[in-house]
């Protein structure tokens, strides 16, 4: 008796290992170190634990794997807690971790479902890419969204797999990963167990990257057709300590003075500054905001710079994140407010009943949301401003080129998370923004990455991070009109109509057999 119990925990502890190997696996997929491949392969140790399991515990099994992953990707919550938001680092490691436990929900329900699936004969090649895009438009909406780190932005570098995006969004390449993780999971069985080997799965994997990497090849070489617009990025990297001290608001508009007037080699250039890159409002700072006019005046560009704003209603005051775009001429010509903010770092949700709780970072108080989309105009376009955090939402990018944006601007300060690998899992999400619709995008950092994206996902430059920098290129404005553009999420919204009729399935008595070769 002994030695079965002994038996027992050896192989759940094998089966836990299993699934602390697939969460460290999909960690490693992500930006930095970016090991792409990983992702494709990620899921398998824990399809192998999750084998002949329970639904409870393949949920188990998934969460844990889900903690791995999740704790593995956004440790760098712990520099924006300790460092800025100045908490313990009791508090801000019991933080991170309920969030990265409430991430691993979503591959613990995935999991769990597919398990049951199972006992009715669905196959894991049917169940877990549906289950897996329906999470993962989930967790974009639900408690304001964070789709930080979905499968398919391990894979934005890979240009000719990514431009089904302008089709499905990132779900598309999503629901790829994950039917490949299943169908190598099968191989793997088959050449185990020397059960069938999965051919008719394998030939449909092959079929659907032939045709994915196809239409990737075809809309590479489509030539790009809107106007030419050169752009300069300004990167102050102002120091996080300094940003909103009074005493360095001199300094600060000096150096972002110099380095434009160093970088500008052209009238008509869009010059852009990072979010609050003016540290005080524009609007009621007539000197300083007397030399950023002349500034734009004197280099005859278009000049677009970050600054908190304010607007009067009902005798209150809404305080809004914002971009102001100055023109050629030296006036103030438009304003472009932040529509999803921060929770807990531009507002405090549920305020009023949780008096105690303080924003994690510096800034002028409680913002409010922007009311729409509206594009900035300039000669050759209008632009869709992207404030920080806005990036990684796709409807927000979608919003600004259905109303009339040919280039997508992300302004930011990604100071908050240190030297760390936050910065570039940030700049890989905004590179589907740029195929999706078929728009540059450019961004300026304070303390980076700046840089420059085409319509089609190439990173045409990029800066080092904490370094003053300029980054200048050509970019030619887009033409917008893809089917995301329009339609939006509608991939992956079949992919939630269809897990929900296959979880209610699993929950029937009655059974339907797939082959098992599936």
């Amino acid at each position: 008796m002994r030695k079965t119990k002994i038996d027992l925990g050896r192989k759940a502890a094998g089966r836990y290992l299993l699934a602390l190997l697939s969460g460290g696996m999909l960690a490693l997929s992500f930006p930095e170190p970016g090991i792409s491949a990983l992702a494709w392969i990620a899921f398998v140790p824990l399809f192998l634990a999750a084998a002949g399991a329970s639904p409870a515990a393949g949920f188990r099994l998934g969460f844990t794997a889900g903690c791995a992953a999740y704790a593995g990707i956004l440790y760098w919550l712990n520099i924006v807690m300790t460092t800025y938001g100045k908490l313990p680092a009791a508090a801000s490691a019991a933080l991170y971790l309920a969030l990265a436990g409430y991430l691993a929900l979503y591959p613990g329900v995935v999991i769990w479902l597919a398990r049951r699936c199972e006992s009715k004969r669905i196959g894991l090649l049917i169940s877990f890419p549906l289950f897996w895009v329906a999470g993962e438009l989930i967790r974009s909406y639900l408690l304001t969204g964070f789709p930080w780190a979905n499968l398919g932005y391990s894979q934005y570098r890979t240009l000719p797999l990514i431009q089904i995006s302008d089709l499905t969004g990132v779900y598309g390449v999503s629901f790829l990963v994950a039917f490949a993780n299943v169908v190598f999971y099968r191989i793997w069985v088959s050449m185990r167990h020397r059960e069938r080997y999965p051919a008719t799965a394998l030939l449909l994997l092959l079929l659907l990257i032939a045709a994915t990497m196809g239409y990737g090849v075809i809309a590479l070489s489509r030539p790009e057709k809107g106007p030419l617009q050169q752009v300069l990025m300004v990167q102050g990297n102002i120091r996080q300590e300094h940003k909103w001290d009074p005493a360095f608001q001199a300094s600060t508009v000096a150096t972002y003075e110099r380095l434009t007037r160093k970088g500008v080699e052209s009238p008509g250039t869009l010059v852009v500054w990072p979010e609050s890159a003016l540290p005080f409002f524009l609007q009621s700072e007539p000197a300083y905001a007397a030399r950023v006019k002349a500034l734009a005046a004197d280099l005859k560009s278009y000049l677009l710079t970050g600054s908190p704003a304010y607007d009067k209603e009902g005798g209150e005051l809404r305080y809004l994140n914002s971009a102001f775009l100055i023109s050629p001429g030296g006036a103030v010509t438009g304003r472009s407010d932040k529509l999803h903010l921060v929770p807990f770092g531009e507002y405090v949700p549920l305020s009023s009943l949780l008096p105690f709780v303080n924003k994690l970072v510096q800034g002028i108080g409680d913002f409010s949301p922007g009311k729409a989309a509206v594009p900035l105009d300039t000669a050759n376009g209008k632009i869709g401003v992207l404030v920080c955090f806005e990036g990684i939402f796709p409807e927000v990018s979608r919003a600004y080129v259905r109303s009339g944006a040919t280039m997508l601007v992300n302004i930011t300060n990604d100071a908050w998370f240190g030297r760390s690998s936050a910065p570039y899992q940030h700049l890989s999400m905004t590179v589907f923004r740029a195929v999706e619709n078929r728009v540059p995008l450019v961004r300026a950092a304070n303390t980076g990455i700046s840089s420059v994206i085409d319509g089609k996902g190439h990173i045409r430059g990029m800066t080092q991070i904490f370094e003053e920098a300029t980054l200048s290129a050509q970019v030619r404005m887009g033409t917008g009109g893809t089917f995301y553009s329009r339609y939006g999420d509608i991939f992956a919204l079949l992919c939630l109509a269809a897990s929900i009729a296959l979880g209610a399935e699993s929950f029937k008595k009655k059974t339907f057999r797939v082959k098992r070769h599936l």
